[in-house]
């Protein structure tokens, strides 16, 4: 017997109400990746050119969940930002421990004097290329990983309301190139299978950017026409697509 929509909106609520009280960036439901990973691993490149920086920046840092793990072993000076502010006492008392201060701040307008730092680490937060390079001292480097404009396209079919942020992909690079050395950029598309709706209600609520102003009743129509359209055998299947940048500062 087919679920009613009442059916539908009692399994899949506990999932909206549990990413309503999620803090930081510690996704409790994510997606099963399919294929080869990405050729590239941001948090060991992160941590390659923090071992070398006497002092570092982590623009965008979420609860600090990453950052911890770059910070291990550490013996110089960061610093983290995040605009969010739900976020910014979450990161403070993961970083506390680290000496590493959180402040609430716009990475389009960052709170710090030019040349301050020999290092910038961005993972998916947006950015002005001018700004990261002004911060930066003589030989310093930028790494950015960052979800492409074009992530999770198949979604965009069912939600025509979904966020278009800019084609950074493409005015990253040249912003970087204006005034710095390009010295790596590539991009990757992995297939990732959401096992059931649950989890991508999860997400949606979560990262509520994605498409705004959703809501489990109102869009429960749209979410069905999804599962009828994107699944698999694997799940529901949408393409992720992220890219890698590295910069550096001319001496």
């Amino acid at each position: 017997m087919p679920k009613s929509r009442a059916d539908w909106l009692a399994e899949l609520r506990p999932y909206a109400d549990e990413a309503a009280r999620m803090t930081g960036w510690d996704f409790a439901h994510l997606p099963q990746p399919l294929g080869a990973p990405p050729s590239w691993d941001y948090e060991l490149r992160a941590r390659e050119l923090a071992a070398s920086a006497a002092r570092f920046a982590d623009l965008g840092t979420g609860g600090g969940e990453l950052l911890v793990r770059v910070l291990a072993g550490y013996t110089g000076r960061a610093v983290a930002t995040e605009q969010w502010e739900p976020n910014v006492p979450v990161a403070a008392r993961r970083l506390a421990a680290l000496h590493t201060p959180v402040v609430n701040a716009d990475s389009y307008y960052l709170p710090f004097a030019s040349g301050s730092f020999n290092l910038v680490l961005d993972r998916h937060e947006a950015l002005r290329p001018a700004e990261v390079a002004r911060v930066l001292a003589p030989g310093g480097v930028a790494l950015t990983q960052q979800i492409h404009p074009d992530w999770y396209f198949e979604l965009r079919e069912a939600f025509p309301r979904m966020t278009r942020w800019e084609q950074h992909d493409e005015t990253y690079p040249r912003g970087f190139a204006a005034g710095m050395e390009l010295v790596d950029f590539r991009s990757h598309d992995q297939l990732m299978a959401y096992p059931h709706l649950g989890p991508l209600v999860y997400m949606l609520v979560a990262a509520p950017w994605t498409v705004p102003d959703f809501s489990l009743e109102t869009d429960l129509d749209t979410l069905l026409e999804v599962d009828r359209t994107l699944r698999r055998p694997e799940g529901i299947v949408l393409t992720d697509r992220r890219y890698i940048l590295e910069a550096r500062k001319s001496e």
